[in-house]
């Protein structure tokens, strides 16, 4: 194996644009919700229901959230609405810097794999609708676990299927939850300042931040060219 890291991307927010679904959150919300709550709540209630130990499906979880919001600002969901969400989450485009900072770390000998909260069917059909597929040798999903990141179950089961030590593996995200996660389950990682994201400053802290992909490769492959 090389001695080079198993790069590892979250793959929402991080390599796909979350914005593009802002115009349909403003069709139905106007200015009462926007798209940044109701993320931050799927992910806040991926959280709880895996402190649970209650295992739902990430889509699940962000239709529930959307009738969660309306209901609660008094908004009549429309199943059109529910579909049309849905489309644009499988749907989202890369960053723009997105695919040539993947060649660059591919062409540099890292070896590149993807570990979404989302099931396998929907992370295939983003990744390649997204164009992206191509780059990553393999894509996990917390759905074979049914705990969500930053559960230590996760990375430990990318490690075994890998057959990986977890210092051979780097997790790149734009989420502190999820860097937090692999820096404490023994993993290197490189954050990516996204817009709405930034350093949390207290616990596990990534070893490399960015502005963009794009900054976080070159300063991959220096980190470790010598290797």
């Amino acid at each position: 194996m090389s001695d080079l890291p198993l790069i590892v991307f979250d793959v929402n927010e991080t390599l796909l644009d979350l914005r593009t679904m802002e115009p349909t959150f403003k069709r139905i919300f106007g200015d009462k919700v926007d798209m940044r709550l109701w993320f931050a709540d799927l992910v806040m209630y991926s959280l709880a229901l895996t402190a649970a130990r209650a295992y739902v499906p990430f889509t699940e979880i962000g239709a529930a959230v959307l009738k969660m919001l309306a209901d609660a600002e008094g908004i009549r969901i429309e199943r059109a609405d529910g579909e049309e969400l849905k489309e644009k989450f499988a749907t989202m485009p890369p960053y723009p810097e997105v695919p040539g900072a993947l060649r660059k770390l591919r062409d540099a000998g890292f070896r590149l794999f993807t570990l979404t909260n989302n099931l396998a069917e929907v992370q295939t059909c983003q990744l390649e609708r997204g164009g992206i597929s191509e780059f990553f040798e393999r894509s996990f999903s917390v759905d074979s676990v049914k705990v969500y990141k930053p559960s230590p179950q996760t990375y430990a089961h990318v490690e075994n299927e890998l057959g990986a030590r977890p210092s051979q593996l780097c997790m790149i995200a734009c989420h502190a939850w999820d860097t937090l996660g692999a820096v404490a389950a023994g993993w290197e990682a490189a954050f990516i300042r996204r817009s709405g994201n930034d350093i949390l400053g207290v616990g596990p802290q990534p070893q490399i931040i960015g502005n963009n992909l794009a900054d976080v490769a070159e300063q991959l492959i220096a980190r470790h060219a010598g290797r």
